[in-house]
């Protein structure tokens, strides 16, 4: 299970770390792009033009499946229910960032444990960083954007200040670092 988190510069990050991926990639693969709730988002639709892989909008309940990559829509947060499904909350008008990779992330390292990845992208603010910590502290690894890399380094900074980051990446490596972490041997 891959949870790719990022915020300002996202866009760009998430299609280069996406796009190389192979279709049959042995993981599910989830992403939390920081969005407007106010607003209709493209981001699904924008990355399946990017890569072989399978991208669905994800909704409340949906199946986690190795080879498709669920994008949560703005407005609501996305829970790791079990190791087959998620679930919603409703993000309301007030901070935490929307959606929260605190929540996301704490729940995938419930459910997962050290089969939870989690790929901190470029972004501002400091959202990802206790999520990081219980990752970690269930078996899982984490890596994240390096500063040359980042069109925003403030996310990735806050998640290697943990000290729990495993791999500091270019983001042109961050795909290759993925196939290998997963792959069996």
């Amino acid at each position: 299970m891959v949870a790719l988190i990022a915020s300002a510069g996202g866009l760009e990050a998430l299609s280069r770390v996406l796009a190389p991926l192979p279709a049959d990639l042995p993981a599910a693969l989830l992403v939390a792009l920081h969005q407007d709730p106010a607003h209709n988002s493209m981001l699904a639709a924008i990355l399946a033009r990017r890569t072989a892989l399978e991208v669905r909008v994800a909704v409340d309940g949906a199946a986690l499946q190795a080879g498709l990559v669920l994008v949560v829509p703005p407005g609501h947060h996305l829970l790791v229910a079990s190791p087959e499904r998620v679930a919603f909350i409703a993000t309301g008008g007030l901070p935490p960032p929307r959606p929260s990779a605190d929540l996301l992330l704490a729940t995938l390292a419930v459910t997962c444990g050290p089969r939870a990845l989690a790929v901190i992208l470029t972004g501002t603010g400091h959202d990802g960083q206790a999520g990081v910590r219980a990752v970690v502290h269930r078996g899982g690894a984490v890596f994240a954007q390096d500063e040359s890399s980042s069109a925003f380094f403030a996310m990735p900074a806050a998640a290697i200040a943990t000290g729990q980051v495993s791999r500091v990446l270019a983001l042109d490596d961050i795909a290759a670092a993925i196939t290998t972490h997963i792959t069996p041997t």
